[in-house]
């Protein structure tokens, strides 16, 4: 059968789920879809095929809220078994409690179908051999498998069990977390997300208030989409931070792999500033460590993390890619602007919003209540430069590197620049990144200056040369 090769993608399979966008109606599995039953049944066949000639018996599925990911679970078990590996099911889940899963059940194998901070009607699975995700050529080799139909013949199929984790992860979790003499209260918006079920009973178990806001799973995600990247998304969190007047909001995307995050006066703290906080525990411990810094990134990352005495080495943007360079070059921490955090220095390395909170709220928790250390406070020595957002601009995935490559070659000509991924021009005061987004159709896009007027000019330079290659007028945001 035919499966669109566009839904292999450098981190994870992706397409569109259901022909309802308004959801409105039951899910849905025809034409204008691309991860049917049959097309995700033979994805399950293709992967169990890969596993078993690397001799996997068994893995883990779990899903998130999404309203076709109970569909497309048993499509992808029914696959999978058809090869002879057996599967446990442990149900609705967080991507990290998934990535858990083959710890806890020391497992070599899983499927985690979610469509991460995607529009609802779209899907997606996530694919894991040993203990990380298959990522670039090895999904491409799974594309392969489908397209050649050389699947797998198993003597009998692989059988299937139900098994639930939720009550053993939140406990390693508590077991990994102590915090300090200081009570904290905490909101968390976990958008009708996979978070909503278990992050209050995680926080409460650390000794922290919890307010919940959205807490419902709903897989139309009825209140705002969970992408906490968007300041649009956080509007009532900040609104219930200050009535609460709570010491930090968190606000988690729909699979809780990536965390946002809200000090005490409703501001919000992306992750690039919020890794210097974390750095600057790490390197107390681990003086002169390196860190992976990717080029979304501000300048104040790389500028903290040399004043703390670590090392920095740019890298390429994307969950799989940069914990793939971690286990290469050994790395304790890393992060990226969207929220996912890396912890290997005292957790597993992969990326995880429940245990990244604890992290924050250890270092929170520990600084005296008298002494007023807020966590606007505690961030306020990190330098804030202005900069945009990033913005997320419309381009098909057949022409979005080609347009970024044509570009970055431009720029280079008159400025000096990254090319680790997509191209982050080196203005005097700042600097401007443009790359092909890995997860959706579009290109991406983030400037960042010393200040406004490096800022204003650096922010008409990078629209200028986008605009150039044709791509639809957008406006910045910050």
């Amino acid at each position: 059968m035919h499966i669109s090769p566009d839904i292999f993608r450098e981190y994870d399979i992706r397409g569109t789920a259901d022909t309802d966008t308004s959801l409105n109606t039951a899910n849905t599995a025809g034409e204008g879809v691309d991860l049917t039953d049959d097309a995700v049944a033979t994805i399950g066949k293709s992967f169990g095929t890969w596993l078993a000639q690397r001799g996997v018996k068994k893995i883990a599925l779990g899903g998130d809220v999404r309203l076709s990911t109970g569909r497309i679970r048993k499509a992808a078990a029914e696959g999978v078994l058809s090869t002879g590996i057996d599967v446990v099911d442990i149900g609705i889940v967080t991507t990290p409690m998934l990535y858990w899963s083959l710890y806890h059940l020391d497992l070599k194998g899983a499927i985690m179908v979610t469509g991460s901070h995607n529009p609802a009607n779209m899907n997606g699975m996530k694919l894991a051999f040993g203990k990380t995700t298959l990522w670039g050529e090895e999904v491409q080799e799974i594309r392969r498998i489908a397209e050649k139909g050389a699947f797998a013949e198993a003597e009998k199929p692989g059988s299937i069990e139900c098994q639930s984790i939720t009550d053993a992860y939140i406990a390693m979790l508590i077991s990994k977390i102590q915090l300090g003499p200081r009570k904290l209260r905490v909101v968390c918006d976990s958008g009708n997300g996979t978070a909503g079920g278990t992050i209050c009973r995680f926080l409460s178990g650390l000794g922290c208030e919890c307010i919940s806001l959205f807490g419902e799973p709903d897989g139309r995600f009825p209140n705002h989409h969970p992408d906490p990247q968007k300041r649009e998304n956080l509007t009532a969190l900040i609104a219930k931070v200050r009535e609460t007047k709570a010491d930090v909001g968190f606000a988690f995307d729909g699979d809780a792999d990536r965390l946002g995050v809200v000090d005490e006066r409703g501001e919000i703290i992306f992750g690039d500033r919020l890794m210097a906080l974390y750095w600057a525990e790490i390197l107390k411990k681990h003086p002169g460590a390196e860190a992976i810094v990717e080029p979304k990134c501000t300048l104040a990352l790389p500028e903290e993390i040399q004043r703390l005495g670590g090392k920095v080495l740019y890298w390429k943007s994307g969950h799989s890619v940069i914990k793939a360079k971690m286990r290469e070059i050994g790395a304790l921490f890393a992060g990226e602007l969207s929220g996912h955090m890396f912890f290997a220095d005292e957790y597993y390395g992969f990326d995880d919003s429940f245990y990244a909170a604890g992290r924050l709220l250890r270092i929170l928790s520990q600084s005296d209540s008298n002494s007023n250390k807020t966590l606007s406070r505690l961030m306020a020595p990190i330098p804030f430069y202005p900069a945009t957002e990033e913005a997320r601009i419309p381009c098909p995935d057949a022409q979005k590197f080609a347009r970024v490559a044509r570009l970055r070659d431009k720029a280079l000509e008159e400025y000096e620049g990254l090319v680790l991924d997509g191209v982050r021009i080196l203005y005097p005061n700042g600097w401007g990144l443009v790359r092909a987004s890995n997860t959706q159709p579009v290109i991406t896009a983030r400037c960042e200056g010393k200040d406004e007027k490096a800022l204003a000019f650096i922010m008409q330079d990078v629209k200028k040369r986008i605009l150039a290659e044709g791509l639809p007028d957008f406006d910045w945001t910050f």
